[in-house]
């Protein structure tokens, strides 16, 4: 029964002699005091009979006069009365002097059921898209395909044991709380060319009257394929399985719907099947709800977590204003599935559609609950909010997910649920989760099933760990830098050049001059001549050198990073101030009489037409190979051919891989290198140093390295320790800081005492030298000699370029 308000307040009011016992769904029996209230509660129409009771109010008396009402009692009692003397009365124990009983007539509910609460959440499963398998008898039965049968069928038992789904073959009956299920279907040949070119679509069909033989023969032919005879039915169904999942969400049948479906469709493009996908499902039923649903489907958000990008539906999309396509994924710089550089932040759509299109492209394996949990509070959340969708479609691939074997990620099922529930906040709460990827059976089933209870209403577990990565949060303020031209909740704002404005030089350019200087007053440190295939602001100071270079004493060779700049950006305009910048190594060498060249590696070579706009840093396989051709070059023109006793190089931060180039590239270098110094932050890859030729290199490189890797680098987890302690890695030491700065403050003085030591015979041969000198003498015949010889050598070897003569 429902009570408005008023009836509360006047209930509340009575002196109950017993607990109040509910009679039935519509009617309410109160024990009260006759005295207090005479028999009526006021406001309300009560009848009471002769004997002083309240006579039961039926629906059919609504609407009568008094007289019409009491008419009706008396009948009421005349049967009542016949009734006790033919078997007794309900009522024939109260005492009608002190009690009353009163029923209260309850109106309809204001407002319909809420649909949300009250309706189910759907379930797409068909057991033929297992059909489509390896064609037999070509796979191997124990070690099938990643992209097995068994995928969506250890979900569907999962969903069974936890009692979500009714199944078929159990012999209970469903329940209004468990999933709805929906039946998938063949999509048509008009739906699927929604999407693919119709000569795709009959390709497809063809393949139900080839031999296996062909079949294998076929898929060898594509990227990342198989095919047998039942793949048509089942990327048929699949692509239906989408299409119904969606359209009963849209269409207010069920709440929210999960399809189980193979094979996957994310990859697949307009006229081709790519990356285990045939048919692209999520991108034929979102156009397909958009054709037949104008009205409720107005705009549509695409959220893909799948591990590799889903470059079959930014193609698909990529010129549409009204589907906004948000992709989760490791790029590694396009090194990553499917290999390219479609999937990077810079693609944000093209023509109307501008803006449309985001990648949150992970740097490289090993991203966490907390890594997506910071992409979607600063990047997917904000920008789908202001976007503001009517429905939206999860391109659900379970591939990041802990011991998965092609994504190497950690996200956990409370990861993915917590995932969920926040894009349950969007659209009314109308979202179709629609499976793409995931290989690990155990992980890939339970992450469905966490998901599956978040649709369903039950709040997401804890999570174990929110903590992000220092390369997950670059990804993320990277896409915030570039997106932040479209969207208004995205800041700080994109950095964008009035072309009105005076032209001004980048700060990197600028710092670095001013260090030239520094260097040349404190240090008598000149640029050097590097020959150059074209010209920019950011080479002419690049390689500083002391005057004594090419003499007889150690050398101390630095490759590092541009200049830090230390500063709180304003959150908004992203205006930041510059602090003093200083090299303590340089200065320490300089005071011990050591050579000194000074190699930086800008992140942004300037172009001469520069437009001084925000520009990205250059890729890193980019600036390795650039690193790499000038370490070589300096290798062959000035550090080989001085006279240096002793030759140590420093490598900083990414910078670092052009040593180890040079020593993978040249491995004669070791006959002259005394010592490797690295320091190596966590969002540097790791790389090691084994010659093709030289068999002995590793361990001459472990004998003559130190290799500072900072506390959190990826290299110190537990999985690939015994990896990282091969000899190629060099002599590791895990540094208790995380940033470079604080980590070569800290190690200082371990570096300055190991130079220290690998340079006592020069240093005791100087004091010698000095000596000699002071007592008026020149020197030994030995010493001259060696010192002419090596002038000699200096002044007479030829410049190279990329190891030819010039």
């Amino acid at each position: 029964m429902v009570l408005d308000a008023n009836v509360l307040q006047e209930v509340g009011n009575l002196e109950t002699t017993e607990p109040l016992e509910p009679l039935g769904p519509s009617s309410l029996i109160l024990q009260a005091n006759r005295k207090r209230t005479n028999g009526t509660i006021p406001g309300h129409l009560l009848h009471t009979s002769p004997q002083g009771v309240a006579t039961p109010l039926h629906p059919s008396h609504l609407g009568h006069t008094s007289e019409d009402v009491n008419s009706i009692a008396s009948s009421s009692d005349s049967a009542s009365t016949t009734s006790n003397q033919e078997g007794g009365s309900l009522m024939e124990n109260v005492r009608y002097h002190d009690r009353t009983v009163v029923q209260i007539a309850v109106p309809k509910p204001r407002f319909p059921a809420l649909p949300y609460l009250s309706s189910q959440s759907g379930l797409v499963y068909d057991d033929r898209m297992r059909n489509h398998a390896e064609p037999l008898p070509l796979h191997d039965v124990d070690d099938p395909h990643l992209e097995q049968p068994a995928r969506i069928s250890a979900i569907y038992q999962e969903l069974v044991s936890a009692g979500l789904v009714y199944d078929y073959d159990d012999s209970s009956r469903p329940s209004k709380y468990q999933l709805a299920r929906i039946d998938a279907r063949q999509a048509t040949a008009e739906e699927i060319s929604v999407v693919h070119s119709r000569e795709h679509y009959e390709w497809v069909r063809t393949l139900q009257g080839k031999t296996n033989e062909e079949l294998h023969e076929i898929g060898e032919t594509f990227d990342s394929i198989y095919l047998n005879r039942a793949t048509w039915l089942c990327a048929s169904l699949s692509a239906g399985g989408a299409i119904e999942a969606c359209k009963e969400v849209v269409a207010g049948r069920v709440k929210n719907s999960i399809a189980v479906v193979r094979p996957p469709g994310h990859h697949a493009e307009h006229d081709t099947s790519r990356g285990f996908c045939i048919f692209n499902n999520a991108s034929i039923a979102a156009k397909v709800c958009q054709r037949d649903s104008p009205d409720l489907c107005r705009k549509i958000l695409i959220v893909d977590w799948d591990i590799h990008h889903g470059n079959g539906i930014q193609e698909a999309f990529y010129k549409d204003p009204n589907v906004l396509y948000i992709s989760l994924h490791v790029h590694r710089d396009g090194d990553f599935y499917p290999y390219s550089d479609y999937g990077d932040h810079l693609h944000c759509g093209e023509s109307a559609g501008l803006g449309k299109n985001v990648n949150i492209p992970w740097s490289d394996v090993g991203m966490s609950d907390g890594d997506y949990m910071f992409a979607f509070q600063h990047v997917v959340m904000p920008i789908a909010t202001e976007f503001d969708p009517d429905f939206v479609i999860v391109s659900a691939g379970f591939d990041a997910a802990a011991g998965d074997p092609l994504g190497r990620c950690f996200v956990s099922p409370a990861g993915y649920a917590h995932m969920t529930h926040m894009l349950m906040s969007l659209a009314k709460g109308k979202i179709t989760v629609c499976l793409e990827g995931g290989y690990n059976l155990v992980a890939f089933s339970k992450s469905a099933l966490a998901v599956t209870r978040t649709l369903m209403g039950e709040p997401p577990d804890r999570l174990v760990s929110n903590e992000a990565s220092p390369s997950g949060i670059d990804t993320v303020h990277k896409v915030v830098r570039q997106q932040s031209t479209f969207w208004k909740y995205i800041l700080p704002r994109k950095i964008v050049i009035d072309p009105g404005e005076p032209k001004g030089e980048r700060m990197h350019d600028v710092v670095r001059a001013l260090q030239s200087d520094e260097f040349f007053k404190k240090y008598n440190m000149m640029p050097l001549f590097i020959h150059r295939k074209k010209i920019s602001k950011s080479f002419i100071n690049q390689v500083l050198a002391t005057s004594n270079y090419r003499e007889s004493r150690p050398l101390l060779v630095v490759f590092r990073g541009p200049p830090e700049v230390v500063g709180i950006p304003d959150p908004r305009t992203n205006m930041l101030e510059l602090h003093n910048i200083y090299m303590t190594y340089l200065e320490w060498a300089a005071t011990n009489d050591f050579a000194m060249i000074d190699v930086n590696i800008p992140k942004h070579v300037t172009d001469v037409e520069d437009e001084l706009g925000y520009a990205e840093a250059d890729k890193a396989n980019v600036r390795a190979d650039a690193t790499k051709e000038l370490a070589l070059y300096l290798w062959e023109n000035y550090i080989e051919v001085s006279s240096a006793t002793h030759v140590f190089f420093l490598g900083v931060g990414d910078a670092y891989k052009g040593l180890t180039d040079l020593l993978n590239t040249n491995e004669n270098c070791a006959d002259r290198i005394t010592y490797v110094v690295n320091f190596v932050a966590a969002s540097t890859a790791f790389q090691g140093v084994k010659g093709n030729s030289n068999e002995q290199l590793s361990s001459w490189y472990y004998q003559h390295s130190l290799i500072f890797l900072a506390n959190d680098h990826s290299a110190w987890d537990p999985e690939y320790v015994r990896t990282i302690r091969r000899k190629k890695y060099g002599k590791l030491v895990q540094s208790p800081f995380k940033t470079l700065k604080r980590m070569m403050e800290e190690h200082k003085s371990q570096v300055f005492e190991l130079l220290l030591e690998e340079t006592q015979d020069w240093r005791e041969n100087v004091k010698t030298e000095r000596k000699i000198t002071r007592d008026g003498t020149t020197g030994t015949r030995e010493t001259a000699l060696r010192l002419s010889e090596r002038s000699k050598r200096a002044s007479s070897a030829p410049l190279k370029v990329n190891g030819h003569g010039s």
